[in-house]
């Protein structure tokens, strides 16, 4: 993820927005080896949509567990797949074998396991 924690001049983090804040909050509930789409999350929350919580976790995603907030597709983050995999693996989240079509032969997420509804 390219959140990763830039700091402001003067070695101070940058103070996130609100709503930044507890689209993070919520990543960090999630329990290893589950997952949540953007969706999800903004659903949780009742605020924003999706892509804000794409984006929140695209600017500000690397100090949480990212690979936890997926795409309701169960493909890994683009650019991220492998080491999206090795915590999927770690944690013991459920993955479906790539089909021989895959590109890389990269598995998805089987979403019908892997997600959590928050409680």
């Amino acid at each position: 993820m390219s959140g990763t924690g830039d700091t402001a001049a003067g070695g101070e983090a940058p103070e996130l927005p609100a709503y930044a804040e507890r689209v993070l909050a919520v990543a960090e509930l999630i329990p290893a080896g589950r997952v949540m789409t953007y969706g999800d999350v903004a659903e949780w929350l009742e605020e924003g949509g999706p892509r804000q919580v794409g984006r929140v976790m695209a600017l500000y995603g690397g100090a949480v567990p990212w690979w936890r907030v997926v795409r309701s597709d169960g493909v890994l983050l683009p650019g991220h797949e492998l080491r999206a995999l090795a915590h999927y693996r770690e944690e013991g989240t459920p993955l479906r074998a790539a089909s021989a079509a895959a590109e890389g032969h990269i598995p998805k997420l089987d979403m019908r396991r892997a997600r959590w509804d928050g409680t």
